[in-house]
């Protein structure tokens, strides 16, 4: 019996069943207007997949060179939240694949820079990744250390966290911008790298999300502050809700605008010594 239209989309549209040769002959010979239009969109989905490869292959030059040296793991390191008024910095460490991959291997398509990736779909991508991937790990710095170290070494501080709680070790880093102290293997920085390595750029989601979450937990523990929308940084409702409450031990008073907008010198709450606890993703 001849399949039906419908039952051709739900195999090869639906369920993503493979199409040989000798079935997409018998399909291109079919005269019915709804199986050239699956042939269209077939023939798309095919031309799209390829875009995406070619992409994802041009993506992995740096790690390609630490792969041909004998670096089998190689591990993308990315942090998020260095500007933000409230919250911790958070950084991710992974490693794709324990080297070279298969022609037939791939990541979830739309895997990039965190910041040009919608919240529902880094959600998605996040969780495809950790199973994914060989590995990886979230490390965080506190507020407390942020006003201790400067907020760039405690965005080194998280790298070399998420570094040190990846198993097994990674043999070479990658790194967005910058190297991270107490590696002892070859790294490399590469300025935005999360548009330059596939490694980074899943790291970049990962760290993101984790970030996220956090603030979720942020704004439950500390109500009225808006952490749930605005993810800790500057904007307008949060600068009143500083003006209104004032600060919580998660603000970063080690910043001028946070102080700023509070109308205050440092609280008791500034003052609170924030022992570093992991951000779980």
């Amino acid at each position: 019996a001849v399949a039906s239209v419908a039952e051709l989309r739900r195999w090869y549209l639906h369920e993503k069943r493979p199409l040989s040769a000798a079935e997409a002959r018998a399909l291109r010979s079919d005269p019915r207007k709804g199986v050239a239009q699956l042939l269209q969109q077939l023939e798309q989905r095919h031309a799209q997949r390829e875009a995406e490869r070619r992409r994802q292959a041009a993506l992995l030059q740096a790690e390609s060179a630490l792969w041909a040296q004998g670096c089998s793991r190689v591990a993308g390191v990315d942090e998020v939240g260095m500007s933000p008024w409230a919250g911790p910095i958070v950084a991710a460490a992974v490693v794709l694949v324990a080297g070279p991959p298969s022609s037939q291997w791939r990541l979830p398509a739309g895997v990039r820079d965190s910041k040009q990736i919608p919240e529902p779909e880094r959600e998605r991508l996040a969780e495809i990744l950790r199973s994914a991937v060989f590995t990886w790990a979230v490390g965080s710095a506190s507020p407390a250390e942020i006003a201790r170290f400067n907020v760039y070494h405690a965005g080194r501080l998280a790298m070399r966290r998420a570094v040190a709680a990846l198993r097994p070790r990674p043999d070479a880093l990658l790194v967005d911008a910058r190297e991270i102290p107490g590696f002892d293997g070859p790294q490399t920085p590469i300025v935005r790298g999360d548009g330059a390595s596939l490694s980074i750029a899943a790291a970049s989601i990962l760290a993101k999300v984790a970030r996220d979450r956090y603030l979720r937990g942020m704004e439950a523990r500390h109500p009225g502050y808006g952490f749930a929308s605005h993810k800790g940084y500057g904007t307008a409702v949060h600068r009143e809700a500083l003006r209104r409450h004032g600060g919580t031990p998660e603000h970063r008073w080690a910043f001028d605008a946070v102080r700023k907008a509070a109308g205050t010198v440092e609280t008791e709450a500034s003052q609170a010594s924030l022992p570093f606890a992991p951000v779980v993703a």
